[in-house]
């Protein structure tokens, strides 16, 4: 039996959830795992559906289908093969602790996605990434060319068929035109001291003033730097004791896990932008593991 994920947002009113049931029963499936939000704020309303064909329809047939009830509630709607691994393309410079995390989740079957190519303005991680058996693209960047090192980095999102870039470390700003072009399909990770400790060494400012927190933030991209809406975020709790060494190695840690986390509700379908904010729904127990794998 085929798995599919049905993503929803809309204007929330009455009927929606009963007609997504009803559709998907008349066509045979069986709903295993189901998350909505209404936004009092917005007035708008947010589901994600995770279902079986137990008759074996198409998902040509399922979207052909349900355009009748996208269309009478006024819906932006998709629905996925939830076995299809989503293409992403992982950008890095010259910090490698997120890639790293990455690539060994990826191999391990905890990340399951299709990752089509390893982008860097430096030589840094060739042979890691071409160890792995991944195409590594060096893209010189410099204030001379930077307009083409985009439009080369643009062409290769199109051939390789990219759905999702991943900025592990990438230490380039996009321009705004990408940003636009690629809108909630660029995930970025940076420490959480913003905007307080800007520049070079932000552990090590942090660690001059004696914080106590050290965090991590991961977002979409827009043209607004490091301000896109927030997808995940966690701490971590640290001493007088510790050392400017020991907050740059525990925020890499903090970094690399909530990226991972961030990857794993966007390629799952469990992302809605909402404005300025994000909707993220959890990974339902029953349903992790099947995710976790693909």
């Amino acid at each position: 039996m085929k798995n599919y994920v049905l993503t929803v947002s809309c204007k929330s009113t009455r009927g929606i959830v009963a007609a997504i049931a009803n559709y998907l029963a008349d066509q045979g499936c069986n709903i295993i795992d189901s998350s909505q939000f209404d936004d009092l704020t917005t007035g708008k309303f947010f589901t994600r559906v995770s279902f079986i064909s137990e008759e074996g329809v198409s998902l040509p047939a399922l979207q052909e289908g349900f355009k009748p009830v996208s269309e009478k509630f006024g819906m932006d709607a998709e629905i996925h093969d939830g076995e299809q691994r989503m293409k992403v393309l992982l950008m890095v410079s010259r910090f490698g602790h997120c890639l790293n995390d990455l690539l060994y989740r990826w191999k391990i079957g905890a990340l399951p996605i299709d990752i089509v190519g390893v982008v860097s303005n430096h030589f840094d991680y060739q042979k890691v990434v071409v160890n792995h058996d991944i195409p590594f693209h060096h893209i010189k960047v410099t204030k001379e060319n930077k307009p083409q090192a985009e439009a080369q980095l643009l062409d290769l999102v199109e051939q390789t068929g990219t759905e999702l870039v991943v900025l592990a470390r990438y230490m380039q700003v996009l321009s705004d035109a990408m940003c636009r072009k690629m809108s909630g399909r660029i995930i970025n990770i940076h420490h959480s001291f913003l905007p307080s400790f800007k520049g070079a060494n932000p552990y090590k400012q942090a660690y001059e003033r004696g914080v106590k927190l050290i965090g991590a933030t991961a977002h979409y991209v827009t043209a607004d730097l490091d301000e896109g809406p927030i997808i995940e975020q966690d701490t971590a709790r640290i001493t007088h004791a510790q050392s400017a060494d020991d907050y740059v190695s525990i925020g890499r840690d903090v970094e690399s896990q909530v990226l991972a986390r961030a990857i794993h509700a966007h390629i799952h379908r469990r992302v809605f932008l909402n404005g300025n904010r994000t909707i993220v729904f959890p990974a339902s127990p029953g349903s992790y593991a099947s995710e976790r794998m693909g």
